[in-house]
């Protein structure tokens, strides 16, 4: 009988991580600096995945790179498996330590009263912590790379399980020498014309950080595009921009930030996957609602 699995390619799913993320990116030196590779090596790694699939997948423009028509139905494909394989790994590991945990933050979330505790609660326990990037608390617990994240909404929270910690009063942030620096407070009104940066790719996180539409209506003023929070501040402190921030937020010496009223505040929350019933991820929960229900500063 024929062996049904003899014209599947032998795909390496390194190969395929580095093609989802030229993909994403539309541009191989963006990528090589995600992936911490080399742009001629992600070059010939990706070449070595169309050799194995028969296929082209990219094509270079003068703006970037664009999928083909085969890169088009690869990439959802790619994701899928890249997804599923990181959930096997992720059960594999559960199945062989049943004590362990890996607890996510984003930039500016302390989450060290509540691990501190729980490793003294558990101490044969494996309780790890990671950084997430501001845009990736979804992605990284349908990955499984952690299983419970303190972060800030707004993000897709579908099909998550979502607790509000605590909730954040919003602040202008603004350079030292800034006209309204020192101010006991400012209202929207206040920065009506100031330019505010934008986060590349996140519509919605950028309406609730700029309060985009504002309350009557009007458009926010425009700003820079930046790719990280580390680029807003650099145009912040040039006086390039201003920016809504969570008050209270540590950040550079030569900026400062000033009370903003009329605004809702911020929502901190703990966001986990909806099955998960381990019992370190069910006490995790209980100290976050007990130790992290207010800004640790």
């Amino acid at each position: 009988m024929p062996d049904p699995t003899a014209a599947v390619p032998d795909l390496d799913l390194r190969l395929v991580r580095y093609f989802v993320a030229v993909a994403e990116q539309r541009h191989f030196g963006r990528a090589a600096e995600i992936l911490h590779v080399t742009q001629p090596s992600l070059s010939r790694q990706v070449r070595r995945l169309e050799r194995q699939l028969g296929a082209r997948l990219l094509d270079r423009t003068p703006r970037g790179t664009r999928l083909t028509e085969a890169g088009e139905v690869f990439l959802p494909r790619a994701k899928a498996l890249l997804r599923s394989a990181a959930q096997a790994a992720a059960q594999a590991r559960a199945a062989a330590e049943p004590s362990r945990i890996v607890i996510g933050y984003t930039t500016g979330l302390i989450v060290t009263p509540a691990v501190r505790e729980l490793r003294r609660r558990h101490p044969d326990a494996d309780v790890r912590t990671l950084h997430i990037a501001w845009n990736e608390p979804r992605a990284a617990l349908l990955d499984h790379r952690v299983d419970a994240v303190v972060t800030r909404l707004p993000f897709a929270t579908g099909g998550l399980r979502v607790t509000v910690l605590y909730d954040e009063p919003r602040a202008l942030l603004v350079p030292l020498d800034h006209r309204l620096a020192g101010r006991e407070s400012v209202t929207l009104d206040d920065i009506a014309d100031e330019p505010l940066p934008r986060l590349s790719g996140d519509p919605e996180w950028n309406a609730h950080w700029r309060i985009d539409p504002r309350p009557d209506g009007s458009p926010a003023p425009g700003g820079p595009v930046v790719d990280a929070i580390e680029d807003k501040n650099e145009f912040i402190a040039a006086g390039q921009a201003v920016a809504i921030v969570p008050a209270g937020f540590a950040f550079r010496p030569d900026l400062t930030t000033v009370p903003l009223d009329g605004v809702e505040p911020s929502h901190v929350v703990l966001a986990t996957r909806p099955g998960d019933r381990d019992r370190l991820l069910a006490d995790f929960r209980k100290l976050a609602e007990a130790h992290l229900a207010q800004p640790c500063r």
